[in-house]
């Protein structure tokens, strides 16, 4: 009877503990997975460098993931299989609101970090393609399936009067896309990165390219349909024999969290970001771009608490 008294009180002991939630779970997973995009694009790059110096600053351990980029990051953000990642903007702001690949439902569980850099929309073609408009019957890689790249090219073939019909679109990661054109199997593709991007860098060594510009006119069109496009000129010699500067347009890249990771947690990494941002210029060119009096520009989701702590405490927020 003693036995079974004892066992009794054991059971109801373990029926009455909660099962952990979500955010606990991920609150205590060591290590950290850093969700970023094509292994040959600025954001695994960038977050191979932002992993080290947030590594060492706040003392984590961060894995970096090559994903297919900014919609797949918010996801598997959301889903709690990835605890940090890079996303533009204009993604992330559909996300939130259940917009454009996001129509069927908003996506919960994610905040922001800050916005980091500026992401350029590059439209590289081969030697013989002079502008957008003649794109037109040809075979173009619009990024990953279900990426921003994919939708930046939609929104900007639009801005010219055309759609994805007006061109055989592929969906290649940007360095498939690169060895794609060299070969010969497409006529150009986008790319929505920090630029100079690996992939293009590393393609215009032995190829002759162009890099198609979108004019004032043009840039106009798609910011009064999407606003969160502005006008940025790619500068000459960003890439060896592009000799000219290219008009183009940019959205932003954002830091983006999962809400499963604690306040303190966050708070700490946030701290340790913008108190190392020289070291993380040093580690990555587009590092230099980060700056606390610039970092809620263009902010799509809602601040994630530990970030607007620290935010409140250096009087930014």
């Amino acid at each position: 009877m003693a036995l079974v008294a004892a066992c009794s009180l054991l059971l109801g002991a373990c029926a009455a503990a909660p099962e952990e939630t979500e955010a606990e779970i991920l609150s205590e997973r060591e290590e950290l997975l850093f969700a970023t995009g094509s292994s040959a694009g600025t954001y695994y790059a960038y977050a191979t460098a932002l992993s080290q110096v947030l590594g060492e600053a706040a003392g984590e351990s961060i894995r970096v993931r090559s994903t297919s980029g900014s919609a797949d990051n918010i996801i598997q953000l959301a889903s709690g299989d990835m605890d940090i990642g890079l996303a533009q903007n204009d993604i992330v702001y559909y996300a939130v609101n259940g917009l454009e690949s996001f129509s069927g439902g908003a996506v919960e569980g994610v905040s922001a970090i800050a916005t980091c850099y500026i992401e350029v929309c590059q439209i590289v073609a081969e030697g013989g393609v002079d502008s957008i408009e003649e794109l037109e019957g040809l075979v173009v890689s619009v990024g990953e399936s279900g990426s921003g790249v994919e939708t930046n090219a939609r929104q900007i073939l639009e801005a010219y009067g055309m759609d994805m019909g007006s061109i055989s679109p592929v969906n290649l990661s940007f360095s498939a896309s690169a060895k794609a054109l060299q070969d010969g199997e497409i006529d150009a593709f986008f790319c929505t990165a920090g630029a100079p991007t690996s992939a293009i860098s590393a393609l215009v060594e032995s190829f002759d390219v162009n890099l198609l510009e979108i004019d004032e006119a043009h840039a106009a069109v798609l910011a009064a349909s999407y606003p969160f496009y502005t006008a940025y000129t790619i500068p000459a010699e960003s890439y060896a024999g592009i000799s000219y500067d290219v008009p183009s347009v940019a959205v932003k890249a954002t830091l983006i969290v999962s809400n499963g990771l604690s306040e303190d947690r966050v708070y700490a990494l946030t701290k340790a970001l913008f108190e190392n941002a020289a070291a993380l210029s040093e580690a990555h060119p587009k590092g230099a771009e980060l700056s606390v009096r610039f970092a809620l520009e263009g902010i799509a989701a809602p601040l994630h608490p530990g970030a607007a702590k620290y935010y409140n405490e250096v009087g930014a927020l």
